[in-house]
């Protein structure tokens, strides 16, 4: 269960410029100096002509080529359809993983019956399975819906397998000891204490969920981002190509800073030792 799959630290990490080169003050002003100083690199070798413009378009050419695709709604329209996919394939992942990690949480020994299976899926890269899913499924949505389940399924399922088995048998001791029934002690104890982990994996989940769509958009898809990288190399256009790169990163960051919002704020009490230790 190692590796980048299962990581809890991010959580309240950083509340308040801890563990960080930058005090908490620096802000998204401090964020902004890199992708400022690539731009003015960008431009200002774009305009020396230090590089072809075909390998490199210019920062003008490319929000040119941004305004005619948003202009022409081509771009919202690829928006969309990425994040419909998303949407659907990490909800099917959810209500799958999520409950398959809390019952190995909570009943250890049916891990027998299901690791080695689970271990054998999982070191199978979701891309590599692309092929035999379009012969079974078509090249419709399923496809890229089951290839989307495939990449975020473990993150979110190992870190709720993690957290469970993680949470203090004496506090489930004292709930039984309480006269607390099963279904009881998991949303008062159980549950609570494993969230953290849990988020962590819905966390990364999401941000996996957005690598293999786009791996599947380029090899079959009518539609989305990914066909749009797709369609635009075909037509030589390295300056669409940018554009949708761009719109990618930007759409995963917002994604990942509004779950990281809404994580905080389901487990608030995590930034609670930082906040107190600093008065």
């Amino acid at each position: 269960m190692a590796g980048m799959e299962k990581s809890q630290s991010w959580v309240g990490a950083g509340s308040e410029g801890e563990g960080t080169f930058f005090p908490a003050s620096f802000g998204l002003a401090g964020g902004l100096l890199f992708p400022l100083a690539a731009l003015i690199v960008w431009w200002i070798g774009s305009s020396l002509g230090l590089w072809n413009a075909f390998l490199l378009p210019s920062p003008a050419g490319v929000t040119r080529a941004a305004v005619k695709l948003a202009a022409s709604g081509e771009l919202l329209h690829h928006i969309l359809s990425s994040a419909l996919r998303i949407a659907w394939g990490f909800s099917l992942s959810c209500l799958t993983a999520f409950p398959l990690g809390v019952l190995l949480g909570v009943r250890p020994g049916l891990g027998r019956f299901f690791n080695p299976t689970l271990e054998f899926l999982r070191h199978v890269p979701p891309l590599a399975l692309l092929p035999m899913l379009i012969l079974w499924f078509g090249i419709g949505e399923a496809s890229k819906t089951a290839v989307i389940v495939l990449a975020t399924f473990f993150p979110v399922f190992l870190n709720t397998v993690d957290g469970v088995s993680r949470c203090d048998r004496k506090l489930i001791e004292v709930g039984r000891t309480l006269g607390l029934t099963e279904r009881e002690r998991f949303l008062r104890i159980i549950l609570p204490s494993s969230l953290p982990s849990v988020l962590t994996g819905l966390r990364l989940g999401l941000g996996y969920s957005w690598r293999a769509l786009i791996g599947a958009e380029l090899i079959a898809a009518s539609s989305g981002l990914g066909y749009l990288i797709h369609d635009a190399q075909a037509l030589s256009r390295s300056d669409v190509i940018v554009v949708a790169i761009l719109v990618m990163g930007v759409l995963g960051a917002l994604t990942d800073d509004l779950f990281f919002r809404l994580a905080r704020r389901l487990v608030p009490w995590r930034g609670e030792g930082r906040r107190g230790g600093r008065n």
